[in-house]
């Protein structure tokens, strides 16, 4: 769960245009923005994000509440359908003007709620800590439960005698007051003290306990183990997995909810995530995508060091277009080879 709500957190918000797909700088814009990234007097933009995203995957349930000027996330909210087929949501009995609050759902089969962590894996978490407290409470009284003393006798016949001697074998044993202390009891011709066996099986549980963490990992829709397993022969592809299971899904879905939060329905307007997917890759691989791309004309030599985090160089050269002569047609291999500075000592031209 540190893992997805820290990837959404280190994300940026940004407004975009529809009408032109480009990033909006109005002043709706802006003031979204604004309030996106300092959200309230308590929490910052990133602990914002993170509290959002975790209380999503938790409780299935967030409510963001939008008050014009800041944004907070709700606790205590209850949400329901109306016979008019409206969302009522009340927070501790008062009602919230639906402007003001957002109901985001992880969906599963209900419209009306969400479905979380919590209440997926409470009876299997319920269950966990039953056999945890069971193994624990067994092997806090030495492994045993009890024992259990044999008199071979009639109950009538020698009951009053039997019955002190137990007395008196009780008596010894409750003298015992350490653990460190042992205590040899004799005994008569007749009497027989069996160790009772613990009725839990320890096996059993232990493998129960082994296996319940990975199913709970399957809740966030990513199978932990096999994310484990990646991860130890290519961390590259793991991120990536982790990106298109988990993040892209929940980037969406706080899109549209923030959107609708902040701007009119026929808005053009909308909330977006931007993160960088090559985040997820290693360097190297990200040295030879910014080659690639500086060599096929479609970057710059500075778009690939500011890839690389690197500073603009903001020179002339740096700023043209450049592409590999082995990428220009044969036909016009002689004309490329004449167009520019760079081409001929590095078999470039420059556009």
């Amino acid at each position: 769960m540190k893992l997805i709500s820290d990837q959404v957190a280190l994300s940026d918000f940004v407004v975009e245009d529809t009408t032109t797909g480009k990033v909006s700088s109005s002043p709706q814009a802006l003031h979204a923005l604004r309030v996106l990234n300092r959200p309230n007097d308590y929490l910052t933009g990133f602990e914002f994000k993170k509290l959002l995203t975790n209380t999503y995957l938790l409780e299935g349930d967030v409510y963001p509440f939008y008050d014009g000027k800041q944004i907070h996330v709700l606790s205590g909210a209850v949400s329901e359908l109306t016979a008019a087929g409206t969302e009522r949501i009340t927070c501790y009995g008062s009602d919230i003007p639906p402007y003001m609050v957002r109901h985001i759902k992880n969906m599963g089969l209900n419209h009306a709620d969400g479905v979380g962590l919590l209440e997926l894996a409470r009876e299997t978490l319920e269950g966990v800590m039953n056999a945890e407290k069971a193994i624990t409470e067994k092997y806090k009284k030495g492994g045993l439960i009890a024992f259990l003393l044999k008199l071979d006798t009639h109950l009538y016949a020698a009951a009053n005698n039997n019955l002190q001697q137990v007395e008196e074998i009780l008596d010894q044993l409750e003298d015992i007051n350490t653990t460190h202390k042992t205590k040899m009891i004799p005994l008569g011709k007749g009497y027989d003290i069996k160790a009772l066996e613990s009725p839990i099986d320890d096996e059993k549980i232990l493998k129960y306990l082994n296996v319940y963490k990975k199913d709970l990992g399957k809740y966030f829709g990513l199978d932990a183990e096999l994310l484990e397993e990646i991860e130890k022969k290519d961390m590259e592809q793991a991120m990536m997995m982790l990106f298109t299971n988990c993040l892209k899904p929940i980037f969406k879905n706080f899109e549209e909810h923030l959107s609708q939060l902040f701007f009119p329905t026929d808005s053009n307007l909308r909330i977006r995530f931007r993160y960088n997917v090559l985040d997820y890759v290693s360097f190297k691989t990200k040295t030879d995508i910014g080659y690639n791309l500086v060599r096929t004309m479609i970057a710059t030599p500075d778009d690939a060091r500011e890839m690389l985090g690197f500073p603009r160089l903001e020179t002339p050269e740096s700023s043209k277009l450049y592409v590999s002569k082995d990428l220009v047609g044969i036909d016009k291999l002689d004309e490329a080879s004449k167009g520019g500075d760079a081409s001929g000592e590095n078999g470039a031209t420059d556009v």
